[in-house]
């Protein structure tokens, strides 16, 4: 059978991110329904957000396309250009490569449920997340900072004059 059951497909609660970075993802709720459906090229997530909750950091992917649909509530879309608030029925996509940093803030008093798809090919994707230091290389597990030192370690993994460089 093809018919995906959501309330069996995989759930994940939180975020990875590092402390203090993690906080306002702590309440996000994703149902992985790509995985659920076996999909392996391109992701597909409902994605529940509580009052106050944030969908990420505010972030932009190198090799990945997004696309958000709101199917629930409010949430107000975050970008370079300011904030707009979407509502059930509203649509943003965000293209690779675009610098252009986004997340989804739950400012209501009710939760909302967004439809995520997107790329899931982390070994061409890095991913910047311009309002912290914070940055994913591609190809590897984990966050560092732009001075390239992992999360949790104390010395950096590369030298400097390479970060300076952008290598």
């Amino acid at each position: 059978m093809k018919k995906i059951d959501i309330a069996a497909a995989p759930v994940s609660v939180g975020t990875n991110y590092p402390a203090p970075h993690d906080a306002p993802c702590r309440a996000r709720l994703r149902q992985r329904l790509g995985d659920a459906g076996g999909l392996t090229m391109f992701g597909v997530n409902r994605l529940t957000l509580p009052p106050g909750a944030w969908s990420s950091q505010r972030h932009w992917h190198s090799h990945e396309d997004e696309f958000t649909w709101v199917l629930q509530g409010e949430v107000v879309l975050v970008t370079d250009a300011g904030e707009e608030t979407l509502r059930a029925g509203d649509c943003a996509a965000f293209k690779a490569g675009d610098p252009d940093g986004h997340h989804l803030i739950n400012r209501s008093t009710a939760d909302a449920v967004v439809l995520e798809v997107g790329g899931r090919d982390p070994t061409c994707d890095a991913c910047d997340y311009p309002d912290i230091d914070m940055i994913a290389r591609a190809g590897e597990e984990g966050y560092r900072r732009r001075d390239g030192t992992l999360y949790g370690e104390d010395i950096p993994l590369i030298p400097q004059q390479l970060v300076d460089t952008g290598l």
